[in-house]
């Protein structure tokens, strides 16, 4: 026999013998049959393979799957990555409930499958030709409807036809972790997730820090990418309505292989195909891919270019905020702009080409503006700091306006990133600068003009100046005398008391920063220490909430109220003094892991009580009948006995007669606290401030902040997470952990069923403060809460948009204003 011969008798023995394993193994498991240690299900085509296995050197037994018919073990999935069999004795079966186990050497669960999209008749499990191993009935199929599927719950690695992302319906998060390390297959720190805003966008984390983000889709890809050129291997996809949010990719060629995969030692997302001829993976690409990528390299405002030394560079018309750290290559505090923004005069747009778009947490979108009309949505809100298209395709469609400092941008290469326009001082754009020539000839003419009206105006003016001084003396005293004609009803200050009380307003008695100015520490001639609100002289704004607040609070009292004890008005200087609160703010306890701990569940359920009180007698028992708008933790004062004393109320509004809500042009509040009909329409009554509530509630129950709030299985925002909670019965797991047990578990279920109650997301719904203090009293059945508030986008503005228009007692508040043509 010769070699050629000889050589085509192997080859087709082997394929005979491939073929023998692929129709002899088996892909299912019926309920009356398991699957022990040492035997494998094997897909019709022999791609996947599921069985038991042990990673490198280790001894620990688990259940996964990975490629069948390559050298080496590639491993894809695993069952029970974070409880490991000792001993080569597992099983894996159906139990009498239809639910797949799997089972230890002494018949203990290790792992299985509870939840089930409908009732298990006749299941079986299936390994299929994708990798997936499904749970379906036995007469369904090939259909495609499955029970339980492993593509909805990933390890490390996305597989052609897996979604990366959120079923909505559900609150499912299909997200990718990486291995612990190569022997552990347990859960890393590394994760790679969609986060879900108005403007979705996939985000890495190393533990509970942004690594990197992909920029959001702009209809072609993502706007942090470089363009990805046409490729015989894979085409993808990412798909966002109301009911499911994720990416996907799939293969173009059925017989090639790729995979994604989480790398826990290199801190990469990894792509590789598979390479028949060397019978290894290769590397197809990966991020991040350079320093650029890193989340926020270069701060506010900063832009990360690999071409320039050093990588970070200011945006044109930006400075550094901090030219000492900048120049020693800390960029960590970003860029400030040349020239402040000038909202009230009128402000312009710079644009700025092949950029990866903004961090999108704080954002909006509409899918129905075009790009001149997001441009006027965004010059109208004094917060809006930028606007781009929301779709690039053809010419462009959609709206995409970010809120807040403009976080993790980059230049990319000219075929990649999307144009974005910037708000800048008018003096700054392109729009407002003249050639010399022109104005040159503008100069000359309007010299030649005025000279001219000079020698016609010479008399008139002589005529008229005797009476121009007399109106200008009346008006001058008109406007030293406004704040004494209001009916303040309080003692004011001189303004030599303050200053020395303050130490001339030293930076040691500086207490905390605010909107429209900072906040200071004084003590009176008596001894009475009071803390002393100063109205920025630069501000540009907030005259008319400061006299709202001096008249409101003039009239309120309560014993949850803020007490005001007079005001200082002279000169340019307009200060409010309060009675001081040398517990602070609510935020500074609950927010901070040392702090906290003082809050013991009872003074935690007395500030609930006491906020409750103090909003019904803004509600229903004051004089006036007081909707506040800007309820949050930072804006509750906490007293010497930790009693609550809502503060604030510059933005307030008053109803009266048998009014019960009110519509602004105007809205005005703070991120994450406002209820969805105010953010939406302008329409506020004592049901928003309700909500406000309810989200304070929340954040009292379970220590996090409910703006900004991310958990990584779980919703974006804290009101979604302990909506999805509630739903699926784990509740416990909201309540802060340094409460221990200390608590009482019927009061705190009941504060948690309260504030669902309270944020719910139609106002009619919702209970009014007297009905929510009489369910706290007491321990009637409480109805069952409707899905609350959680701003899904409707083509409008509805996403925690808010107002500027504040007085905060934090410095990382963020705070926007809407400013709608109706």
């Amino acid at each position: 026999m010769d070699i050629a011969s000889l050589a085509f008798l192997t080859t087709t023995t082997k394929f005979l013998i491939f073929l023998f394993k692929i129709s002899t193994a088996l892909d299912t498991i019926a309920p009356s049959q398991s699957l022990s240690d040492g035997k494998t299900l094997v897909s019709r085509d022999g791609t996947f393979e599921l069985g038991f296995f042990s990673p490198y050197d280790s001894q620990k037994r688990y259940l996964g799957i990975w490629y069948g018919n390559m050298p080496g073990r590639t491993v894809v999935w695993v069952a029970n990555r974070s409880n490991p069999i000792n001993g080569s004795s597992g099983l894996l079966t159906i139990n009498g409930t239809g639910n797949p186990v799997l089972l230890s050497e002494n018949m203990t669960v290790v792992w299985s499958v509870s939840n089930l999209t409908k009732e298990a008749q006749e299941p079986i499990l299936q390994l299929l030709d994708s990798g997936n191993f499904v749970l379906r009935n036995k007469n369904d199929g090939d259909s495609g409807i499955y029970l339980w599927q492993s593509f909805d719950y990933p390890c490390d690695t996305l597989l052609p036809g897996m979604k990366l992302g959120w079923d909505s319906k559900t609150g499912l998060n299909r997200h990718l972790s990486s291995w612990k390390s190569s022997n552990d297959p347990s859960i890393g720190d590394f994760m790679w997730e969609v986060q879900l805003n108005t403007n979705p966008e996939l985000v890495m984390w190393k533990g509970t820090q942004k690594y990197y983000r992909s920029g959001p889709w702009n209809g072609i890809g993502f706007s942090g990418g470089i363009a990805l050129k046409p490729n015989p291997i894979f085409g993808y996809n990412f798909v966002s309505t109301e009911e499911e949010v994720y990416y996907i990719y799939n293969l173009k060629n059925k017989s090639l292989f790729t995979r994604i995969v989480m790398n826990q030692t290199t801190y990469n997302r990894q792509r590789y195909t598979w390479n028949d001829v060397n019978q290894s993976w290769i590397l197809y690409d990966s991020v991040p891919r350079d320093r650029c990528d890193s989340y926020g390299l270069c701060g506010a405002y900063g832009n990360c270019v690999t071409s320039e030394l050093p990588v970070c560079q200011c945006l044109k018309g930006f400075k550094p905020r901090s030219l000492e750290r900048w120049n020693l290559m800390d960029w960590s505090q970003g860029c400030m702009r040349n020239k402040p923004l000038d909202c009230e005069t009128g402000d312009g747009f710079v644009k700025f080409s092949r950029l990866k778009l903004p961090d999108t947490t704080h954002s909006w979108v509409s899918k129905t503006m075009n790009l001149r009309e997001c441009r006027t949505k965004c010059l109208q809100n004094c917060s809006c700091m930028a606007y781009s298209n929301l779709d690039i395709i053809e010419r462009g469609t959609g709206c995409a306006i970010w809120f807040g400092d403009l976080m993790d941008i980059r230049q990319l290469p000219a075929d990649g990133g999307q144009d974005l326009y910037i708000r800048m001082n008018a003096s700054e754009t392109e729009g407002k600068a003249k050639p010399k020539m022109k104005i040159a000839v503008i100069t000359f003419a309007s010299i030649a003009m005025v000279s001219g009206i000079l020698i016609i105006s010479f008399a008139i003016y002589k005529r008229k100046t005797k009476s121009t001084e007399q109106t200008a003396n009346n008006t001058q005293n008109n406007q030293n005398n406004d704040y004494h004609n209001e009916d303040f009803e309080l003692p004011l200050f001189e303004l030599s008391t303050i200053v020395n009380s303050t130490n001339n307003f030293s930076i040691n008695n500086k207490i905390g920063e605010g909107g429209f100015g900072p906040v200071y520490l004084g003590t009176l001639i008596d001894g009475q220490e009071i803390a002393v609100k100063r109205l920025s002289r630069s501000s540009g704004q907030g005259l008319n909430e400061f006299k709202n607040e001096v008249k409101f609070i003039a009239k309120l009292q309560h014993r949850n109220l803020v007490k005001l004890l007079g005001c200082c008005i002279q000169g340019e200087e307009k200060m409010l003094v309060y009675e001081y609160m040398c517990n602070k703010s609510l935020d500074s306890f609950i927010f901070d892991q040392t702090r906290s701990k003082l809050l013991d569940w009872a003074k935690r359920f007395n500030i609930i009580c006491g906020i409750a009180r103090g909003l019904l007698y803004l509600h229903q028992d004051s004089r006036l009948r007081i909707i506040h708008r800007d309820l949050k933790a930072s804006n509750i004062l906490l007293d010497n006995e930790m009693n609550p004393k809502i503060s604030d109320f510059g933005l307030a509004k008053t109803f009266g007669g048998e009014q019960t809500e009110g519509n602004t042009n105007r809205v005005v509040g703070t991120f994450g606290y406002m209820a969805p009909e105010y953010a939406t329409d302008g329409i506020f009554s004592d049901k928003s401030d309700v909500f406000s509530f309810g989200i304070i509630m929340l954040e009292i129950i379970s220590g996090k902040k409910s703006r900004g709030y991310h958990q990584l299985d779980h919703s974006h925002n804290l009101i979604g997470y302990a909506w999805r909670l509630w739903k699926e019965g784990k509740s416990l797991e909201l309540i802060d952990p340094v409460l221990g047990e200390s608590y009482h578990l019927l009061e705190v279920m009941r504060c948690y069923h309260i504030s669902l109650l309270c944020a719910q997301h139609h106002a009619e719904d919702r209970p009014s403060m007297a009905l929510v203090l009489l369910m706290l009293g007491s321990e009637t059945p409480l109805p069952e809460p409707k899905e609350p508030g959680f701003f899904k986008d409707k083509g409008r503005v509805d996403e925690g948009s808010s107002s500027s228009k504040i007085e905060s007692s934090t410095t990382n508040e963020m705070s926007i204003s809407l400013l709608e043509a109706r």
